[in-house]
């Protein structure tokens, strides 16, 4: 973990412990400033002071990094100094003043409260946006307003070019010179009405609006909805067949270990210990009370111990209560908006200062996109992550594996100790998993199938698998590789690289080991 990252943490763990005490007796927090009243500020901490609760109060002296004040949940936040990019960010309720200038995608995808900038503000300032209303002195250079759903942009300076670019809703009010408004917005005079309408959130500030401020809504002509495209998955691993890698099977009687410890980077404590590697994916925790199968689980809600929580743009905002009493996260990256490294460095910061020490932590994306992935777990230096091979138009899970195992050997994810799990849109079968740990990965991840019980599944499927890996001459997990993999026909050869049954050298294309 990265000094700075580790910094940050441990402010939002200092300000979680302080804040109870301090909301009961109706004190501010007061961050950067020493007991005699001498300043100690502080530099480049990003991810921090997040989910503040209703009530709560924090003043916090310094120049900060990324996503500072994020998904704020009704708390008071004022900043004496300036900060980088998503300000406020996904922020629900509450309030935040900034002193100096803020940066790119301020109050991104806001849904309430207020968000006031003494200075200026970078590009597409309140993009996404929601609801609430945020007030900037300075300037806001290109793109105000892109993309807003609703809630209000006050812009006391200039904008740059493209504001109101992609507008849905919401409005964008600009004092100052602003250029032609961007594609999906219109530009109209202010009402009176308006003017008097933010006159007392303006009026405290020092400010006013005149009549000739100029108001951007959306374009109705314009409008257009995206539709994304379906993810799927089109076939499994069903030209995929398990050859066995010695002459001897392993006798009835002998004892075969289906188990597999998935641990974090660095560390011999925490992560999971799985009795197969298949983590199922589910709504919420399962209640499995004292039944022999019990594994992990990657849940939308309610964890239990042992299980992941998988966490979306919607999971932000409550992430703190559905958190508690999970292994880790996942980050799901197919449902977060478009964000750079420090931006997600920063929202991972926020959601790690809610866990353990030893809990993991985990990214998830489509295999379209594994490259990018798997650079992001090493770059930001996480656990591991979790592949789907569900694409746009049915994705071929044979298809999948040389280019996850490509990806993997490129950044060394193996000899780092990192985690590479698979995912299904399923129930994987028996062969499915013992697939998966061959091919690499460190897990397979996959649903329960409808009208299925996972008790039944648990007491058949284990005895499934050892019965494949004693035939196979497996006797654990540990060192099962690809030479027990064979292609069953020429088109899982040619898509995979695997051998094809019945030859005993591999095809040209075939990735080694």
């Amino acid at each position: 973990m990265r000094e700075q990252t580790a910094r940050s943490i441990k402010l939002n763990r200092e300000i979680a412990r302080m804040l109870p005490e301090a909301m009961d007796k109706d004190r501010l927090v007061k961050i950067g400033y020493g007991s005699g009243g001498d300043t100690k500020p502080r530099d480049g901490d990003f991810g921090v002071v997040t989910h503040l609760p209703a009530g709560s109060r924090v003043l916090l002296l310094g120049d900060l990094g990324e996503c500072v004040g994020a998904m704020n949940r009704g708390g008071t936040l004022n900043i004496e100094g300036s900060c980088e990019s998503m300000l406020a960010a996904f922020q629900t309720d509450g309030r935040v003043v900034v002193e100096r200038d803020v940066g790119d995608r301020l109050a991104m995808n806001m849904n309430g409260g207020s968000v006031t900038v003494m200075g200026s503000a970078g590009n597409d300032a309140c993009a996404g946006m929601l609801d609430g209303i945020v007030v900037v002195r300075g300037q806001a250079s290109s793109g105000a307003g892109t993309g807003m759903y609703g809630g209000t942009l006050v812009v006391m300076g200039s904008v740059g070019p493209d504001p109101g670019l992609g507008m849905k809703g919401g409005r964008v009010i600009i004092a100052g010179s602003c250029p032609p408004p961007g594609k999906g917005s219109t530009m109209r005079s202010i009402t009176s009405k308006e003017v008097m309408e933010l006159e007392g959130i303006l009026e405290p500030l020092g400010l006013s609006l005149e009549e000739d401020a100029l108001v951007l809504v959306p374009d109705k002509g314009a409008l257009t909805e995206d539709i994304a495209p379906e993810r799927w998955v089109s076939e499994g691993f069903e030209g995929i067949g398990i050859s066995p890698s010695s002459s001897d099977r392993i006798p009835k009687y002998s004892l075969v270990d289906t188990s597999v410890n998935i641990l974090p980077v660095g560390s011999d404590e925490g992560g999971l210990e799985l009795p197969i590697p298949w983590i199922i994916r589910a709504e919420g925790g399962l209640s499995l009370g004292e039944h022999q199968f019990i594994t992990s689980s990657i849940v939308n809600r309610n964890p239990n111990q042992g299980d992941l929580l998988i966490v979306g743009e919607e999971d932000l905002e409550q992430f703190p209560d559905n958190v508690r009493g999970s292994s880790g996260i996942v980050l799901d990256l197919q449902n977060m908006p478009l964000m750079n490294d420090a931006e997600l460095e920063g929202i991972l910061v926020s959601l790690s200062s809610h866990l353990e020490s030893s809990a993991l932590i985990l990214l998830r994306d489509g295999v379209d996109r594994v490259e990018g992935l798997f650079r992001l777990v090493v770059d930001l230096d996480l656990d591991g992550a979790i592949v789907s091979v569900a694409a746009p138009g049915g994705g071929k899970a044979a298809a999948a594996l040389p280019r996850i195992g490509l990806a993997s050997r490129a950044m060394g994810l193996d000899s780092q100790g990192r985690i590479v799990g698979l995912e299904l849109d399923r129930q994987p079968s028996a062969e499915d998993i013992i697939i998966g740990r061959a091919s690499g990965c460190s897990f397979i991840v996959g649903p329960i199938d409808e009208g299925n019980d996972i008790l039944d599944v648990g007491k058949t499927i284990i005895p499934e698998i050892v019965g494949i890996m004693k035939e196979a001459g497996i006797s654990n997990f540990h060192n099962v590789g690809r030479r027990i993999l064979r292609a069953k026909d020429m088109e899982t050869a040619a898509i995979s690289g695997l051998r094809l049954i019945g030859f005993e050298r591999p095809l040209p294309m075939w990735l080694g080991n």
